[in-house]
């Protein structure tokens, strides 16, 4: 039977429940969200007069949670109108609704006997054959079950999802003792594929895999910190994007999780773990201990590792916990001579070997944290899970760490680590050794484009399963290289599709960026069927390198800069009339330059989480690499007989002159950059360049020809350029822009008027060009356009262009 899932029902609505519904209704799922009845009246109720009868009343529990849910930043939901996919109701008037349902997943407090108590009631209305689930944080499944049905046990299982459930990409999957292999099968197969998660199967062990090794972590630095004689800034300072993990690091992540939710797990942890070799560490540290009793939880009560106070002047500063006196003091800078060496080295993984080299302070703490963890994965195995890899899945997934474990340790080479571990005192598993001497001397290889890892139960190297779906550019890049400049690496993905794949910082957008990009069409024009522009970086474009504009500008050298803005809108435009199709893979920041791009491509194929759009007023200029210009077409293509069409390009204008940014893929939608009916958005990232490929191979297969460049917008001239004029001279009368705002505003609405024109026309992409490009160079010789770049420049920022 070819199982599928049309309505789930959520039983439980708190932050994990309410995340969880949300977050199938952004995949298109019918969501089915059920609390408990309240016991008694609220203050409001009672002043409406209302009952316990009441549905208002009985459903309060439930519709308030959502509702919090939707309305807490970052969301948790795609698009607000996707919320309507969730029906709400309680669980005595609506539980029998279950029977409806395809999967069915219990989020209600951590208590054993509340949640068998909840399956008892569940089982008298769920339809045979339905999944059911656990979302526990580390219950043992195996209790769970206990007395329910044959049928019961065969499909329930434990799914642990990470908070919050739309951004974190971790799906621990935990088999109870009957769960079919069938229900296992698929929920791995759902959860890739139409969750956009990172399943991994987990064995049924305290906190599974992800908070087994992610609390081991934290605790391990809480006790390392008072023995090194840290300050929390010296913690969060190491343990953040140096070494490839959130800017929140360790101690201002805590704060924001919650100090109470990792005491929880760590002492649960501490109590169900006796003989685990690091059990001691599981045990709080005095100050932890101190900060529980003073109620000091981080942001939910106001303060923890660091607390935001409020000065005689208004303003607000940032205090840190002192570990010693258990008082706030004033931040100290932290700075290293060991970090410093990592500076100029981008990829992180190349920076472990010089961090655990460090002769300062820094190198101390990095030998003493990484040895303790290495030894702590490896004695894991085949305690939590039989595989390696999934542990690293787990950690880049649940924790956000760019490499897992044993992917850091083969950065710093296994013998090294070995020899490292020892010096600190620390073993490695007996089976890394055995690994060692039979010749293997990494735990991860990549042969033909697939990631291998060392099993231990073969003593060989094997093909990590799921990788199918995928393309891994760090896997094909040397063997599959095309052509590369200090830019772009173009690879062959295959079947006669090339990739472009920008290596630029941040993945900026220079002269050679461009120049690979006409490389790239020249090539796949001559020998290929298609191009896709894709990229695996934190972000597919910040826009456009801002050393250039501003070095030009500054020496006033117009001319070149002239020429530059155009080799960048010929560039977009070969995007859009090449002979071959063009697919742009945008996924997290694509913003000014990266947005263009998108814009002109024949496709796109979006990440579900794309920040996506034209920015270029922060910096004081209007789009100058066809975005003006593309926007006004595509208001243009949206005029219909009898329309306002003055409202419809009025909303394109203010998408510009707004600097609105999409907060993800599907919002890009109503900004009119992604376009219904013709792009497509992918929901995990893992599957985007694969798919992206494929759409390119099928509009080739289809008889791509090339388009021909319109000459049929049509702009509204002075009709539009005097409506908007008014329109800024009512902002800056009013105070809500500068002076100089209103005249990036009215350069904007020249461009997008088409002029000056005295009636309605039909214009040229190249006209609207044109007038775009002069727009931008005029503002670039402004004073206050310069200011801006240069505080942009001094900051290290990309323009984003």
């Amino acid at each position: 039977m070819k199982r599928r899932i049309n309505k789930v029902a959520v039983i439980g609505s708190g932050i994990m429940g309410s995340g969880i519904a949300c977050h199938f209704a952004n995949i298109g799922v019918e969501v089915l969200l059920l609390d408990i009845v309240p016991r008694e009246l609220n203050e409001k109720e009672k002043q409406k007069g209302l009952s316990l009868d009441d549905e208002v009343v009985r459903n309060r529990i439930v519709n308030d949670s959502l509702q919090n849910a939707l309305k807490s930043k970052p969301s948790p939901i795609y698009h607000k109108d996707f919320a309507s996919r969730i029906k709400t109701g309680n669980l005595q008037d609506d539980i029998s609704k279950v029977s409806e349902a395809d999967w069915i997943i219990e989020v209600v407090v951590e208590r054993l006997d509340i949640k068998k108590q909840v399956f008892e009631n569940l089982e008298k209305y769920r339809k045979k054959g339905t999944i059911i689930t656990s979302n526990t944080s580390g219950i043992p499944i195996k209790f769970m079950s206990e007395g329910r049905s044959e049928d019961f046990q065969k499909h329930f299982c434990g799914t642990h999802f990470f908070n919050p459930p739309r951004y974190l990409r971790l799906f621990e999957i935990i088999p109870g003792p009957e769960t079919s292999q069938e229900i296992l099968d698929f929920l791995f197969m759902y959860g890739e594929k139409f969750l956009g998660k990172t399943p991994v199967i987990a064995k049924d062990t305290p906190a599974f895999i992800g908070n087994r090794i992610g609390i081991f972590s934290i605790m391990s630095l809480f006790h390392q910190v008072k023995e090194m004689g840290m300050t929390i800034e010296e913690v969060d300072k190491l343990t953040g994007p140096v070494i490839g993990r959130q800017k929140s690091a360790t101690f201002r992540t805590v704060d924001v999780v919650g100090l109470d939710t990792l005491v929880h797990v760590a002492n649960g942890l501490h109590e169900n773990v006796p003989k685990d070799e690091a059990h001691d560490l599981f045990a709080l540290p005095d100050f932890i201990n101190t900060m529980v009793e003073n109620k000091w939880y981080g942001s939910k009560t106001g303060q923890g590792f660091y607390k935001k106070i409020k000065k005689d002047d208004g303003s607000s500063e940032i205090k840190s916990l002192d570990l010693d006196s258990m008082e706030y003091r004033d931040q100290k800078k932290a700075s290293f001579a060991t970090l410093e060496q990592t500076k100029s080295i981008d990829n992180v993984a190349d920076r472990f070997e010089v961090l655990i080299n460090g002769k300062d302070k820094a190198g101390d703490f990095y030998r003493k944290s990484f040895s303790a963890l290495f030894a702590y994965v490896s004695n894991r195995i085949p305690e939590i899970t039989d595989e390696l890899y999934k542990i690293d899945d787990a950690m880049r997934a649940g924790f956000g760490w760019e490499h897992g474990p044993f992917q850091i340790w083969d950065a710093i080479g296994v013998k090294k680590g070995v020899e490292m571990m020892k010096k600190e005192s620390y073993e490695p598993a007996a089976w890394v050794n055995e690994m060692l001497e039979s010749g293997n001397e990494s735990f991860y290889t990549v042969k033909e484009g697939n990631t291998f890892y060392y099993d231990i139960d073969q003593k060989k190297q094997v093909k990590v399963p799921g990788q199918d779906a995928f393309i891994i550019l760090d896997n094909i890049r040397e063997s599959k290289e095309v052509f590369k400049n200090s830019g772009v690496v173009v690879e062959d993905l295959g079947d006669g599709i090339l990739n472009v794949e920008f290596r630029s910082k941040m993945n900026t957008i220079g002269g050679d960026v461009l120049d690979g990009l006409n490389k790239a069409i020249d090539l796949a024009e001559k020998d290929y069927q298609g191009l896709v522009v894709a990229n695996n970086g934190k972000n597919f474009s910040v826009g456009a390198n801002i050393g250039m504009i501003f070095m030009m500008a500054v020496e006033q050298e117009y001319d070149e800069l002239n020429m530059a803005i155009k080799y960048f809108q010929d560039t977009m435009m070969r995007m859009r009339y090449s002979a071959i199709p063009t697919v742009a893979a945008p996924h997290a920041m694509t913003l000014g330059g990266g947005c263009e791009l998108s814009l002109h491509a024949d496709r796109v194929v979006a990440a579900a989480e794309t920040y996506i759009g034209l920015v270029e007023f922060g910096v004081g200029v209007i789009p100058g690499g066809g975005g003006t210009k593309e926007m006004t077409v595509r208001a243009s293509d949206t005029y219909q007989k009898d329309d306002v069409e003055l409202n419809r390009l009025r909303e394109h204008f203010l998408a510009i002159g707004m600097a609105k940014v999409s907060t993800s893929a599907y919002e890009a939608f109503d900004l009119n950059i992604l376009q219904k009916g013709k792009d497509i958005v992918v929901v995990n990232p893992d599957r985007q360049l694969a798919i992206a490929k494929k759409t390119a191979l099928l509009m080739a297969e289809n008889g791509y020809t090339k388009p021909i460049e319109r000459t049929d917008i049509k702009v509204l001239g002075k009709q539009a350029l005097g409506a908007f004029l008014v329109g800024t001279d009512q902002m800056k009368a009013g105070n809500y822009i500068s002076e100089h705002d209103q005249k990036i505003a009215n350069k904007l609405a020249y461009v997008m008027a088409g002029g000056d024109l005295s009636a309605n026309q039909m214009v040229s992409e190249r006209y609207l060009l044109d007038l775009e490009r002069e727009a931008f160079l005029s503002l670039t010789g402004e004073r206050k356009t310069l200011e801006r770049l240069q505080h942009m420049l001094k900051k290290g920022k990309p323009l984003r262009n």
